[in-house]
């Protein structure tokens, strides 16, 4: 390239440099790629397992008891008084996509007897329990 005398200036560089904006996308891809599967856990139970079929995704309202006895609706702690006052109006604002029940296999039977009778003294009829398939583990 030439230099210019005194009086005269250089040329503007039209040239945008994306090698440091690329390297900053691959380094954020991979920071999401590895925090993504962590993000989607939920609480954290063992599933009994027994010879079930695999169903269908719904936008269903999801009740977990876990090993405690506690009971979360869509991750949220509820209270068993709160869960009887609240879980006609949570299932009739998801969509009535059905109520899937997960409880721990360690969890008293009945506790999860007790949510079941909570939610079919509510009107709830679409109610499933959810399993692991016996070769899954």
């Amino acid at each position: 390239m030439r230099r210019g005398r005194r009086g005269e200036r250089m040329g503007v560089n039209a040239e945008i440099n994306v090698v440091s904006l690329i390297d900053v996308m691959m380094l954020l891809m991979i920071i999401f790629m590895i925090t993504a599967p962590m993000m989607q856990g939920g609480v954290d139970i063992s599933l009994p397992t027994a010879q079930v079929q695999p169903l269908e995704p719904k936008n269903g309202l999801v009740v977990t008891v876990d090993r405690n006895g506690r009971i979360f609706v869509d991750k949220t702690p509820l209270t068993f008084a709160e869960f009887e006052g609240s879980i006609k109006a949570l299932s009739d604002r998801k969509g009535g996509g059905g109520v899937f029940v997960s409880a721990d296999q360690r969890v008293d039977y009945g506790q999860v007897v007790r949510v079941l009778a909570a939610m079919r003294a509510r009107g709830i009829s679409d109610i499933g329990l959810v399993a692991e398939p016996e070769d899954a583990r």
